[in-house]
């Protein structure tokens, strides 16, 4: 419970023998509740935290949650496990301030007030006025917090809500420009590249929770593309399979599978050459002959020509051509990395890397 020494003990003497019970009137969730009672007797929280001032502080960072939705498991279990840190740096002689935070900013507030408006693209938000639009999603951000401060108070967490904090505060937003400020300044802001899910009508980077809103299961053409090997003789290609097209253009690599056997083949109908695993073959058309039915008539085409060999690790390191020139500043892109992870159980055993 982390009340102080006196607290506990006076609360222990004031026990009787009439509040001890027999295990089969115990109930844990009354329990609970006496013992909740007994920190609003006490003050207990507020109490603590009075009574630690002046210790050495502990400051704790937390994410606060959006108020626009009810708290369900995964954020009792995160704020149980943040109660447990906070409880045990008092118990260690440390003061720690804990404020309840509401996060205000980001698409779960802006898809709550789409669907209630009917708002399909950013041409409805500019005809409506993106201050109105701002003061809708405003209006919103606290319709559960009632709720969330009732469930947080019955699991015991001790934090304030009273003096909480919105992201959307300005001197919230400011404190968080001034930090980003000083990483800059001390040289600690670099850039780098990712891949992230990419909402084209929000025009913004979307994080996984955001992604996951309207996850459904579609089906996606796969495509195969050839890559032009770089100072090869004979102008042969490799061949990869890419089940998102749409990354094509940030393609940095090409990856093979070092154990796989892969075969330089030739298309005898239009004279190009590939390079793809051995076992996928197949899967290019026309590369392997068909069976001649009863039904066909005329020649059936006689497959591509097998003109050479070797492991995917001796592939390591090749350079290739890009599809696009987005990236042919970057020294080290375009090249064949292997990675047992390949598979030929799909694709060419050639993955195209984005």
């Amino acid at each position: 419970w982390s009340l102080p020494s006196s607290m506990a003990v006076a609360h222990v003497r004031a026990a009787t023998m009439e509040d001890v019970l027999e295990s089969k009137d115990f109930h844990f969730a009354r329990e609970e509740e006496r013992v909740m009672e007994l920190w609003d007797q006490l003050d207990a929280f507020h109490e603590q935290e009075k009574r630690t001032r002046g210790m050495p502080e502990y400051v704790f960072y937390d994410g606060p949650p959006f108020a626009t939705g009810l708290p369900h498991y995964g954020h009792i279990l995160a704020g149980t496990i943040k109660d447990v840190v906070t409880r045990y740096a008092t118990t260690t002689g440390h003061h720690v301030v804990r404020r309840f935070g509401w996060d205000c900013h980001g698409l779960p507030v802006e898809y709550e007030i789409d669907q209630k408006l009917g708002i399909k693209s950013k041409e409805d938000v500019y005809e409506m006025g993106i201050d109105k639009y701002n003061e809708e999603c405003r209006s919103i951000v606290m319709r559960y917090s009632k709720e969330w401060e009732k469930t947080i108070k019955r699991v015991g967490r001790w934090i304030d809500f009273e003096n909480d904090y919105k992201t959307l505060d300005p001197t919230f937003m400011e404190s968080v420009w001034w930090v980003f400020q000083q990483l800059f300044q001390k040289g600690l802001v670099y850039k780098g590249f990712k891949v992230m899910p990419y909402s084209t009508a929000c025009c913004t980077p979307l994080s996984n929770f955001e992604a996951g809103q309207n996850y459904k299961d579609v089906s996606d053409p796969a495509v195969m593309v050839s890559f032009p090997i770089v100072g090869d003789p004979e102008n042969a290609s490799f061949v990869a399979w890419t089940t998102t097209p749409w990354t094509l253009p940030s393609n940095l690599a090409l990856c093979v599978n070092p154990e796989f056997t892969y075969v330089r083949v030739k298309d005898p109908a239009k004279g190009n050459i590939y390079v793809v695993a051995e076992a996928r073959l197949s899967a290019i058309p026309g590369a392997v002959p068909k069976k001649k039915g009863k039904k066909d008539a005329g020649d059936a085409p006689a497959g591509f020509e097998l003109l050479a060999k070797v492991k995917g690790s001796e592939l390591a390191g090749t350079r290739y051509t890009p599809l696009f020139g987005y990236y042919t500043y970057l020294g080290t892109a375009f090249r064949v990395v292997a990675d047992g992870d390949v598979t030929d159980d799909s694709g060419t055993g050639v993955v195209h890397c984005a």
